[in-house]
């Protein structure tokens, strides 16, 4: 039997990119509009009006399970790129993998960070302050002598 996980995964993908279309989109209003437009040929009845309603709610429900797993995927991926980079960097091995702690634990985490932050505040005033000093010429008390005005 099939890998139904990734049957869906692929499944899950390929209606995201064609979903998420601007000509699908176009399509979407077309059939709304459509739909109003034969609402004085059907009197705008309840049934009318039920055909709307229902195929909205059943395109609605099953796009959030669709829309939920490729923003698992997403952001699995990008946990993945994250911890590779805190693990080949200077960055504390300690952070790696913090998305699967608890929102204590999560909490205490940013807690300690936020601890530093006035640090790095400071540190990055004084290195601007650095670079800004850098740039600007640096006057003397001394004025360079004008030019006269010829004529």
């Amino acid at each position: 039997m099939p890998n139904t996980t990734a049957i869906f995964s692929k499944t899950a993908s390929a209606v995201a990119r064609w979903a998420g279309r601007p000509l699908v989109f176009l399509a979407c209003c077309a059939a709304v509009v459509g739909w109003a437009l034969t609402g004085p040929a059907f009197g705008f009845s309840d049934t009318w009006q039920l055909v709307i309603n229902t195929g909205t709610t059943i395109a609605t429900f099953l796009m959030v399970f669709l829309i939920q797993n490729t923003q698992n995927r997403d952001n699995a991926a990008l946990q993945a790129k994250l911890d590779e980079l805190i693990r080949v960097s200077k960055a504390k091995n300690e952070f790696i993998g913090i998305e699967h702690l608890s929102d204590k634990e999560l909490e205490d985490i940013l807690t300690e960070c936020e601890r530093h932050r006035p640090q790095v505040i400071d540190r990055a005033e004084a290195r601007v302050r650095r670079e800004r000093q850098a740039v600007t010429p640096r006057r003397s008390g001394k004025t360079a002598p004008r030019k006269r005005a010829s004529g």
